[in-house]
């Protein structure tokens, strides 16, 4: 399966805990904000790939399927219910 890393510019704060994660993968803008490669995570990534998702401050990174859109993917995210941290949605 291959997998690809986004963000949601919408949710991200800039902390740029994502490119000190993932540096193969974000590089920061003069802003302080993740400009994420296009390339699918290589296998070898992937657990720092988890990593960064999981520890995103804002909860504004994912990993997607390669052919999945942003806009499909939030569509699929579950709204009134906890998120992988256990904080409720709304």
């Amino acid at each position: 399966m291959s997998e690809q890393l986004r963000v949601n510019p919408t949710a991200c704060t800039g902390h740029g805990l994502c490119a000190e994660l993932l540096p193969e993968r974000v590089i920061l803008d003069e802003w302080g904000y993740p400009v994420i490669s296009a390339e699918p995570v290589p296998a070898s990534l992937r657990k720092a790939a988890r990593r960064a998702v999981t520890d995103c401050p804002a909860l504004a990174l994912m990993l997607t399927d390669s052919g999945v859109s942003l806009k499909a993917a939030a569509a699929h995210a579950p709204s009134g219910h906890t998120d992988r941290r256990g904080r409720q949605n709304t």
